[in-house]
């Protein structure tokens, strides 16, 4: 008797637990914002350098509030590494890619900017006004 009302207890314990965990990853869901991600290999060449450089410039520059804020975030991630696959393989990102996710209303939209990043990468100014008017055009729709 002693043990199946403790045994209820902790159950019960469990599943508050596990309802709060999922209550929590829910609420960061539906919270508007975009994630900035540089996905990248091991090896890198100075294009790929080049566009991890330019983008936390601009960030820094323009979007400083909404870094700080939450609103905007920057992620730089190597897709070599096993603990990276499974964002890797969301995105369909197997070396360098540049990605707006969008998430507005729980939704998420995945904007690739990898074809801009490497025709542009190496253009400083040129490549700091092309991603801040993405942005800032991402950023109306939140």
């Amino acid at each position: 008797m002693k043990y199946s009302k403790l045994f209820s207890i902790l159950a019960f314990g469990l599943l508050m637990l596990t309802a709060n965990v999922n209550a929590q990853t829910t609420n960061e869901k539906m919270i508007d914002k975009i994630e900035v991600i540089d996905f990248h290999s091991t090896h890198r060449c100075i294009t790929c350098n080049a566009i991890e450089m330019h983008t936390r410039y601009t960030l820094k520059k323009y979007f400083a509030d909404e870094l700080k804020s939450g609103k905007i975030t920057f992620q730089v991630i190597n897709v070599d590494k096993e603990k990276n696959y499974k964002l890797a393989e969301k995105f369909e990102a197997s070396g360098t890619s540049l990605f707006l996710n969008v998430i507005a209303k729980g939704k998420e939209t995945k904007i690739d900017l990898t074809q801009f990043a490497f025709m542009k990468g190496r253009e400083k100014d040129i490549f700091m006004t092309g991603l801040k008017e993405k942005i800032e055009k991402e950023l109306k729709t939140l």
